[in-house]
């Protein structure tokens, strides 16, 4: 590795302009299908159009899941295919590079959900330059830093703009930490890494410190790399907002991922070369397993099929080029593992500093570690330099007080987290989330894991749980470690007493009702009795946030009472049950949970991302199909072309035999069970 290093301290490399021009047209991403239309028609709308600006534009709409099949230029023929005004989708293929756009202005919560980078490198193949929001989710924002995408919050630049200015490049430094300013300065992540190696960059000491230190902070400053030519890492403490590169434990990715951040390593490093310590890099296939049962004849006719195969096939070569630990597809369909399931079942360690290709990487701070998603640069780099860039947020403490009733689940408490003005707001956006209260510590790690993993629709940077008793006994019974070794790895690992918090949420769990967020957008959850009658045609309990060991116990716990009062899934319901890994299948085997599931009517599905990412059985095919999931977000077109309403194991599992969506009423069974 130290040869690669010297050679690559060797490349040319140079800083942008100090000024820049902002080429192209300005596309206004409007709630108005035909003010899209008339500027896709070459008609350019005054800066005071008075149209709403679209907010929440996730990833999924700017790269829906079938586009980032593909992984080089190719993706600058499809930005925003997804995007949605007006129930219409406007944008067509092509549209924006033909469109001869240069800058996109959209609201609020620009680039939520998927890390996907296909997303911002989409925009930049198409030729959008500038990226201009009221705020902006931190891991596109990131993305687009690293690719050189310009960003900014200041739409006082559009009439600049508009009248031919040259911008200097100091605007779009205003606010941003001296890490991310020199990222930008010097025109994306690979570019600075290479001068960083060759010592041209300004590395700030890690600032200590003034008060004491949350969980999150203290595993900061423990992965601070102090000084990179002498691999110094580790100080004693960190402060709020301090930015530099932290040395990472594990790094993963996934089959959408690897193959285009392979391409940047062999265009930008060279093939041949290294990556470092490929120990602990770890690649999955995870995603597309079952993509051919969820493909339309239309994409299949297109030859998607064979586009997405290749993702298959690059991830493979790269592997065994590298020696790298790949968890692929089984012999008998399927996956071995969702990444976050098979990361929180076997990898992730209290403490450690954890980076994946994926938005639900916070999935495994439910063990007490920092783990967040990062974008395609971000793991190319850390393939050379084993860290990452990142700042120390700032923590929201959510505090969940209270027992938990029965019926309630950790979903419930986090669509209430979700529906808060805080989050929808997006005022956590970038914010570490830290969840205490007594009724965090009664929940398993399974449970807690499912509210770490939608820290990623809070829009956090990531969610922890301190570790606990709890995260001791899941260590000694899942891993084989010994008890004195688990405390150990769990010791000192709590937020002190004076620590910071830029805010708290209290949810008296006590008092919350089973929750159902309707179709749309995650933070959309309301008391399910308020709902009305909504029948279903598809219930699906699955993906990382509901394929878990625990998450099987509630599917089986109401079909058990189901077929124990003679009932079955309701007829015209597809019931689609998925399990996260393959360690999960086994556990429902040894629990005799198959024969339930197939007695009561549900189809089982081997271990994959599937209808979560639309890429699966359990997908919907018509706008008006109306579906309940237990999956982390309901994104238009998330999961299909339907109406998906997210709730818990338990309600899903209730709606499937009802037809309709209900809540699981333990009172009702024991009351069926006592008049037979």
């Amino acid at each position: 590795m130290s040869d690669l290093i010297s050679r690559l301290k060797k490349r040319a490399v140079e800083k942008r302009a100090p000024s820049v021009t902002i080429d192209g047209r300005i596309l206004f991403l409007v709630d108005n299908a035909d003010g899209v239309k008339r500027q896709l028609g070459g008609e350019d709308l005054p800066l005071d159009h008075g149209m709403a600006y679209r907010d929440d534009i996730s990833t999924d709409e700017i790269t829906p899941a079938w586009v980032c099949y593909y992984f080089d230029e190719t993706l600058g023929q499809f930005p925003y295919v997804g995007f949605r005004a007006g129930g219409e989708f406007p944008i067509e293929r092509n549209s924006i590079k033909n469109g001869n756009f240069g800058v996109a202005v959209s609201g609020k919560r620009r680039g939520k959900g998927s890390s996907r980078e296909a997303s911002p490198y989409a925009e930049k193949c198409a030729g959008i330059g500038l990226v201009v929001a009221e705020n902006i989710e931190r891991i596109y924002q990131q993305n687009c830093h690293n690719l050189g995408l310009l960003t900014t919050t200041d739409f006082s630049i559009l009439e600049r703009i508009r009248a031919g200015e040259t911008i200097p490049l100091e605007f779009f430094l205003e606010g941003k930490d001296p890490v991310t300013r020199q990222i930008v300065e010097w025109g994306g992540l690979f570019e600075f890494n290479l001068a960083r190696l060759q010592g041209k960059v300004d590395m700030a000491a890690p600032a200590p410190a003034t008060t004491g230190m949350t969980i999150t902070e203290k595993i900061f400053a423990q992965h601070r790399v102090v000084d990179l030519s002498r691999d110094k890492v580790g100080c004693d403490s960190i402060a709020i907002g301090d930015a530099g590169f932290f040395r990472t434990d594990l790094r993963f990715s996934h089959e959408y991922v690897t193959p285009m951040a392979s391409a940047f390593f062999h265009e930008k490093v060279g093939k041949g070369e290294p990556v470092n310590d490929p120990r602990s890099i770890v690649f999955f296939r995870d995603h597309l397993t079952f993509l051919a049962m969820a493909m339309t004849p239309e994409r299949k006719a297109q030859g998607l099929l064979e586009v997405a195969d290749q993702l298959r096939i690059k991830q493979e070569e790269f592997s065994k080029e590298q020696g790298v630990t790949l968890h692929g597809e089984t012999g008998h369909g399927g996956s071995e593992a969702i990444c976050h399931s098979k990361i929180l079942e076997t990898y992730a360690l209290p403490g450690q500093l954890i980076i994946g290709s994926d938005s639900h990487t916070p999935h495994s701070g439910a063990l007490g570690c920092v783990a967040f998603g990062v974008g395609t640069t971000a793991i190319f780099n850390s393939w050379i330099t084993k860290d990452v860039y990142s700042y120390v947020p700032e923590t929201v403490r959510i505090v969940c007080t209270g027992k938990k009733p029965e019926g309630i689940t950790a979903k419930d408490m986090m669509l209430a987290i979700l529906a808060t003005e805080y989050v929808r707001g997006g005022q956590a956006i970038g914010k570490m989330v830290e969840y205490c209260g007594e009724a965090v510590e009664a929940l398993s790690i399974d449970e807690r894991a499912t509210m770490t993993n939608m820290a990623a629709e809070v829009g956090a940077f990531s969610g922890i749980v301190a570790p606990d008793e709890k995260t001791v006994e899941f260590l000694m019974r899942e891993r084989g470690i010994d008890a004195n070794d688990a405390r150990q790895l769990c010791a000192g690992l709590r937020s002190d007493d004076d620590a910071q918090y830029v805010h708290t949420i209290e949810i008296d769990v006590s008092t919350l009702p089973v929750l159902v967020a309707t179709p749309g957008d995650p933070g959309n959850g309301v008391p399910l009795a308020d709902l009305g009658d909504i029948a279903i045609e598809i219930a699906y309990g699955g993906s990382c946030t509901a394929g878990k060991k625990e998450d099987m116990d509630m599917y089986a716990h109401v079909l058990q009472e189901a077929l124990d009062n003679g009932q079955r899934v309701a007829d015209g319901v597809e019931f689609w049950i998925q399990f996260g890994s393959q360690e999960v299948k086994q556990y429902c085997l040894q629990q005799g949970y198959l024969e339930v599931f197939e007695k009561v009517g549900a189809q089982i599905i081997e271990p994959s991302c599937g209808a979560c990412i639309n890429a699966g059985p359990g997908v919907s095919r018509r706008p008006d199909q109306v579906s309940v999931s237990a999956i982390n977000r309901n994104f238009p077109g998330r999961s299909g072309p339907g109406l998906m309403y997210l709730a818990s194991p338990l309600t899903v599992a209730a709606s499937a035999i009802a037809g309709k969506i209900v809540a699981w009423d333990p009172d009702a069974v024991k009351k069926a069970a006592a008049t037979k």
